[in-house]
């Protein structure tokens, strides 16, 4: 018996319906994912074990929300302390969506969630800094305040259906045109004290050569008077070896006298003397024997 072409495809219609159906009724749930099942738009049933489930074909919808922990970075925002600094805070937290049917109810989807979540991080940390001064942030009340930061974030995202797992300030900078201005105070307060250091070491080197010159013109005038009385004790030592010489022997001292007169006198390359050449400067010169010499001694001691 030889089948009709109208129930071929009748059958092969009802094999689409019930393939259509079938795609319709059955659907997953990932383990990384939670599962919210809709009904004609609104939700009836929240599915949080993964694995293979059904719903009503046509009338029920299946929309899937992470479960995982999700990140959000916030943008850097200016915020001023209460010591009035202004700063440039860039934040990020950490978030877990915990009741999906609030979490669907009120936000709706996660770009959503997360502008209402960047604006309640933004929020929470303008009143939590603008309260603490600059200092604050530096020392171990950092901790602290992220602490503050992260109940009071977490009683607003409570309201989405997420619970806020951890906050953190990544940075913390100046802004640009605070940073150059700090910049040149500090340049211009180290110049300042270079200054200072250079005035202080030119006043201290002045004083330093002052005391040098001092002690270097008391150590000459001590010098010079050690050296006017050795002078003066060597030429009263001189005279007196003199004198002894000349009564010892006056003739030889009358020699030695001419000789000295000679080396004072014959000096230089153009010396002139205007004498009689037998004058008794020329005595020992001329050749002139000593007699004259000793007749004269002679006749001193005669005279004595």
């Amino acid at each position: 018996m030889k089948r009709s072409p109208l129930n071929l495809y009748v059958a092969a219609a009802l094999v689409a319906i019930l393939l259509i159906v079938a795609f319709n009724t059955v659907y997953t749930v990932p383990q990384t994912e939670q599962a919210l099942v809709l009904q004609f738009g609104a939700p009836v049933k929240v599915v949080e074990k993964p694995g293979l489930k059904f719903k009503l074909p046509f009338i029920q919808d299946v929309t899937y929300i992470d479960k995982r922990v999700l990140g959000l970075e916030g943008a850097a925002e200016e915020v001023i302390t209460s010591d009035q600094k202004r700063l440039l805070v860039d934040s990020f937290v950490r978030y877990r969506i915990v009741q999906p049917l609030k979490f669907y109810q009120s936000v709706g989807s996660d770009r959503m969630a997360q502008e209402r979540l960047a604006n309640s991080l933004n929020a929470s940390v303008r009143q939590v800094i603008g309260q603490v001064p600059l200092q604050a942030l530096l020392l171990p009340e950092r901790d602290q305040l992220m602490a503050r930061i992260q109940d009071i974030l977490s009683q607003d995202a409570s309201g989405f259906g997420i619970k806020i797992i951890d906050v953190r300030i990544k940075r913390t900078d100046l802004p640009e045109a605070n940073s150059e201005a700090i910049y040149r105070r500090m340049q211009t307060a180290r110049e300042r004290e270079a200054k200072q250091y250079r005035a202080e070491g030119a006043a201290i080197a002045t004083q330093i050569r002052a005391d040098a010159d001092r002690q270097r013109t008391v150590i000459l005038a001590e010098a010079e008077k050690t050296a006017q009385i050795l002078r003066g004790e060597g030429d009263a030592e001189r005279a007196k070896i003199l004198a002894a010489a000349a009564d010892k022997d006056p003739s030889f001292y009358i020699f030695y006298r001419s000789l000295q007169a000679y080396r004072q006198a014959l000096t230089g390359d153009h010396t002139t003397l205007v004498l009689s050449p037998h004058s008794e400067f020329f005595r020992y010169l001329n050749g002139i024997p000593d007699h004259a010499g000793d007749a004269a001694a002679k006749e001193k001691g005669k005279a004595r």
